[in-house]
């Protein structure tokens, strides 16, 4: 994408990072449904509307700041709200409907890696599209292996530190919890350092490689 203006950029990452926190956050209320707390569907954050889902902060500012530093897409939604104590088995729905975040983005990463297998195909055929179609749909694989690399790293709030919370014996799980208020900041500590991307960059190639073979086979 190095070769595109920012405004480009922007254009081509609308579309998949739209559907990648909408779907994200309504995979967490789904299951926390399932599982017995309401919360989200009677706030009607089962929605598909990306808008209900928008953090003013993590969805539109820090995304826009980390692709101008970095060149890649930090950022994070409106959390969905969810009673852990409406749960049928608060310790492992916990771990349940944290994991379903990340898992939604790991299939949307599968789904648009076969829309950039589509535009290839439609290449001599509707070259007026396709090569807008190719750049969304990678852009859209590279986007969902980001968020869900990112979202399973053990640092709460993000879903892989309520995993840990949910997963760890009690005294651990209570010292983690501990950390929660501060997660946040840790975060854009690591980004603002590098550290982050560092960190997260060979899972995330290596995710993106395996899925993108998707498109050529």
């Amino acid at each position: 994408m190095e070769e595109l203006s920012l405004l480009q950029q922007i254009a081509i990452y609308t579309i998949p990072v739209l559907f990648a926190i909408a779907l994200h956050e309504v995979a967490h209320g789904w299951i926390a449904s399932l599982r017995g707390d309401l919360t989200a569907k009677m706030l009607g954050r089962l929605s598909l509307n990306p808008i209900k889902h928008i953090d003013p902060i993590g969805t539109v500012v820090i995304p826009l700041v980390s692709l101008l530093l970095s060149g890649m897409l930090f950022g994070w939604a409106k959390p969905v709200p969810v009673n852990w104590n409406n749960l049928k088995n608060p310790k492992v729905d916990m771990a349940l409907v944290a994991i379903a975040g990340p898992m939604a983005n790991l299939l949307m990463a599968i789904l648009w890696a076969f829309m950039l297998k589509l535009g290839l195909m439609m290449q001599l055929a509707i070259p007026n599209v396709a090569p807008w179609l190719i750049l969304t749909a990678k852009s859209g694989v590279e986007i969902n292996c980001v968020f869900c690399v990112l979202n399973l790293l053990p640092i709460p709030p993000l879903d892989g530190g309520r995993i840990l919370v949910a997963l760890a014996p009690l005294k651990i799980s209570q010292a983690i919890s501990r950390i929660e208020p501060f997660g946040f900041i840790i975060l854009i500590i690591l980004l603002v350092s590098g550290l982050l991307f560092n960190i997260l960059f060979p899972t995330i190639n290596y995710l993106i490689g395996i899925i993108l073979l998707l498109a050529i086979l």
